[in-house]
């Protein structure tokens, strides 16, 4: 007989057991969006109640102080609060003399410039000059084999000797041919051949003259001396080297540095004032500057100005003459020139930082009695040193804003530092 489980009356049979179901996603979705409107009312509910504690006053003083609709300051159209001041720094309109200068960008170029050429052939024979050292006109430079020029003069000497000697001789036949012609002892033609002879040898006399003076000249010549003061150059060529008048290069150049000059060129614009200025008798001073417009290299006075105006570029060419005592001033060198055409005096100036242009043209903010700035025109004339002169707009004693005027504008308010603090 086979055996049978027996089941306790209280015990569910292990295949018939409940099992769980897994929660659906729509049960999910349902259970978080409880979870979020439960959420949103309490926080409604804190909001409320917070409200209801705020004191009147405090919401007035928002509303006072340019409060929005949120609760933010209104801000004003430069960025900040309405109302609030903007800190600047200022300056005082003065009377003061500002000086008119013309820029320009020059070359130092030598009054005087030359190469010395041989003028008659010949060996060199000796060098006597120390290349960069400063020569006085005259100075010996060099010397030329003499020897061949100074057989020629003796030659001619001897020739004029003898030319002379035929010449006396010719002249006192002449003197009896005339005496015999008188007394009717020779015929005219005798007279007249010896008279001819005369001149002949007058004539050759002069030549023979003429050639010793060419020989001594040409010894002269061997003798090469400065024809100008001024600085040597590099010698272009060496003792014992045969040279001609068509030696390249020369044997060395001389340039002239003291005085010296410098050449510049300025808009055609200013050419009125300035002719005006050297008719009437003025020296206008010029003064070159180096690259950097950190140091004046020398002061000169302008001299001429050129006689036409480049078409191709509205300049005209101007020459300013400079001592160049310390020779601080070399040939071809670029310099940056100023020239002081005027001085404007008794003028109101400003510090340029206080110039702005716009819509009307150029203008300050000027600082008004009650720390609100106001914006004026002003017309304005030369700069100099960080400053300019005004011609219209300003009085002297006017606070004008250097700084800090970005986001200012007409009417704003502003917060001006004490006087010991201003410019």
């Amino acid at each position: 007989m086979s055996k049978k489980h027996k089941h306790h009356p209280h015990q569910t049979p292990p295949e018939e057991a409940p099992q769980e179901q897994p929660t659906s996603v729509g049960q999910w979705v349902e259970i978080v969006f409880a979870i979020l409107i439960i959420g949103g009312g309490l926080a409604w509910l804190a909001m409320t109640r917070a409200q209801q504690h705020v004191a009147p006053n405090e919401t007035t003083s928002m509303t006072q102080h340019g409060g929005g609709e949120n609760g933010f300051p209104r801000g004003g159209e430069n960025g900040f609060p309405r109302g609030g001041a903007m800190p600047v720094a200022v300056a005082t309109a003065r009377t003061g003399n500002i000086p008119v200068i013309l820029n320009a960008l020059g070359t130092v170029t030598p009054l005087a410039s030359v190469t010395v050429q041989p003028q008659i052939s010949g060996t060199l024979e000796k060098i006597d000059f120390t290349e960069g050292a400063t020569v006085k006109k005259g100075d010996p430079l060099a010397l030329i084999d003499p020897r061949p020029y100074e057989a020629a003069l003796a030659q001619y000497t001897g020739d004029l000797a003898r030319d002379a000697a035929l010449l006396q001789g010719a002249k006192r036949d002449l003197a009896r041919y005339n005496r015999l012609l008188r007394e009717d002892s020779i015929s005219r033609q005798q007279q007249g051949d010896q008279q001819s002879l005369v001149r002949q040898y007058e004539g050759t006399v002069k030549a023979d003259k003429a050639q010793i003076a060419s020989a001594k000249l040409n010894i002269a010549y061997c003798h090469i001396k400065a024809p100008i003061g001024g600085r040597i150059g590099l010698r272009q060529v060496n003792a014992g080297n045969y040279v001609s008048l068509n030696t390249p290069n020369g044997i060395v150049s001389i340039t002239q540095t003291q005085p010296t000059s410098v050449l510049f060129s300025l808009p055609e614009d200013n050419l009125p004032e300035i002719m005006k200025r050297l008719k009437a008798g003025a020296k206008l001073p010029v003064a070159a500057l180096d690259r950097n417009r950190s140091a004046t290299l020398a002061q000169g006075t302008l001299e001429t100005v050129d006689n036409a105006i480049d078409t191709s570029t509205g300049t005209i060419r101007m020459r300013a003459d400079f001592a160049n005592k310390n020779d601080a001033l070399f040939p071809n060198q670029f310099v940056n020139v100023r020239l002081l055409l005027k001085t404007l005096d008794n003028v109101i100036v400003i510090p340029e930082a206080a110039v702005h242009n716009g819509a009307p043209g150029d203008f300050v903010y000027v600082v008004t009695a009650n720390d609100t700035v106001r914006v004026t025109p002003v017309r304005l004339g030369a700069a100099a040193g960080g400053n300019v002169a005004v011609l219209y707009g300003l009085a002297a004693g006017d606070t004008v804003v250097t700084e800090g005027a970005d986001k200012l504008k007409d009417g704003s308010k502003v917060t001006v530092p004490s006087a010991r603090h201003r410019r």
